[in-house]
């Protein structure tokens, strides 16, 4: 099936299908997008609970307790007014920027361990100086009276800042919703033609009838005379039913996007992926789109050019001109 085309060869369907599949993606975003935001806000609010009790209420911001809790820093910069961005907390204190960094990796948040005691200490108390001057007296309104927070009053400001949180990374929330979604609609599809779900399986090890989700796939690049080997991330590999020894597993990347902008600054990305792909593995590998969302004639004459197939998402069983 690798010469079968599915959508890149038809331009003139391509105005109907971008029309529906952004009516597909504002159906989702108005029916589920609030709830993916409310319930990730639920829980930053309930980080943002741990650390008021952390500082408690923040009446005590204190060196050790960001030792004890790096995490807690990005919830302090949204904690002032106004909030504060983090190179801006960086510029205003004087501090290290690897520190600030290494407090808020999303990982492993840490105290990175080559700086000095004298310097983290230092670094430390500018950081409390900045967050003891600039806390949002109209959330924080206990630290004016002196004395202690209510309960309501502790859960209203811990929403407040929930919200400047999630507002900040919103984009990010919907689209890691957006995204678990249209791996769950793949898989749904598969399941009904008997496929089965395997997960922590190498690349060259699928059997036929099996998919997995996020799989490194080893690829070869070369550069400055010598040759790296790297792994690169694809969402969906689908060893189909019908697979013979020594096929390769069909590739699915899938896109979403709430917008006609963002998608052609990152149109370059896939057709880097395939070209990597293809210099490892020949011209036989099959690697291919799962769009919904804002995906103009650009995008898709880029996309098409570069010899990239696409299947929508309101057209899924598309899947099956794969051969699955």
């Amino acid at each position: 099936m690798s010469g079968t085309t599915i959508n890149r060869c038809s331009p003139d369907r391509w105005k109907k299908d971008i029309i529906q599949s952004v009516d597909l993606y504002n159906s989702w975003f108005m029916e589920f997008a609030p709830t993916a935001f409310r319930e990730t806000r639920l829980g930053t609010a309930e980080r943002v609970e741990q650390a008021l009790m952390a500082t408690n209420n923040l009446m005590g911001i204190s060196c050790e307790a960001l030792k004890e809790h790096p995490e807690i820093l990005p919830i302090l910069r949204m904690s002032t007014c106004p909030p504060i961005a983090r190179d801006r907390l960086v510029g205003l204190a004087g501090i290290s920027n690897t520190l600030v960094k290494c407090m808020e990796d999303s990982s492993t948040p840490r105290i990175p361990p080559r700086i000095t005691q004298e310097r983290l200490d230092n670094d430390l108390k500018r950081i409390c100086d900045i967050i003891e001057r600039m806390a949002d007296p109209d959330i924080f309104v206990w630290r004016n009276r002196k004395d202690a927070a209510t309960e309501i009053e502790i859960s209203r400001a811990a929403t407040i800042v929930a919200d400047r949180l999630c507002g900040a990374r919103s984009d990010p929330i919907i689209r890691n919703a957006q995204e678990k979604r249209q791996l769950n609609a793949i898989g749904n599809w598969l399941l009904v033609r008997e496929y089965r779900y395997v997960e922590g399986i190498g690349f060259s090890d699928m059997q036929a009838g099996t998919y997995s989700f996020r799989t490194n796939i080893p690829v070869s690049i070369s550069g400055d005379g010598e040759t790296a080997h790297v792994n690169i991330p694809v969402d969906v590999a689908i060893m189909p039913i019908k697979s013979r020894d020594g096929d390769l597993p069909l590739l699915i990347e899938a896109k979403s996007a709430g917008d006609f902008t963002n998608v052609n600054k990152r149109r370059k990305e896939e057709a880097q992926k395939m070209a990597q792909l293809k210099k490892t593995y020949g011209n036989d590998v099959r690697f291919g789109l799962f769009l919904c969302g804002f995906f103009d004639s650009g995008y898709l004459g880029y996309e098409a050019a570069e010899g990239i197939d696409w299947v929508w998402e309101h057209r899924i069983d598309d899947l099956a001109l794969y051969g699955l």
